[in-house]
């Protein structure tokens, strides 16, 4: 299950957050190839932070996924996220970073319940 977690400085209030997170499930869901079902999206606002040493616009990505990343598919995912960031938040794309970790499933456990 890719999971894409989204802080930027920019407030959200009177964001159509729902259109960001459509579109970022989409982007993630087609470019790692895996279904917008198992795709989670979380967006974060107003998180203080401070890139190249001013508090413009700017924005941290962190995008997890069981198998499906490899070089040339982080760079169509950051420039896929940066385009969503900089079209819905007005975030440059030269002010987000994205990092990216690829797991094993074995990293992962199912929640069992009582």
């Amino acid at each position: 299950m890719p999971c894409l977690n989204l802080s930027t400085n920019v407030s959200l209030e009177g964001v159509d957050t729902s259109s960001v997170l459509s579109e970022a499930t989409r982007s993630v869901a087609n470019i790692i190839g895996k279904p917008e079902a198992y795709v989670m999206i979380v967006l974060k606002g107003s998180i203080p932070i401070a890139f190249g040493g001013t508090e413009q616009p700017a924005a941290y990505g962190e995008l997890v996924s069981i198998g499906g990343l490899n070089p040339d598919t982080n760079k169509k995912l950051s420039a896929a996220i940066a385009t969503i960031l900089e079209t819905k938040l007005s975030v440059p794309k030269n002010r987000f970073f994205l990092k990216f970790y690829d797991s094993k499933a074995s990293y992962f456990y199912p929640l069992k319940t009582i």
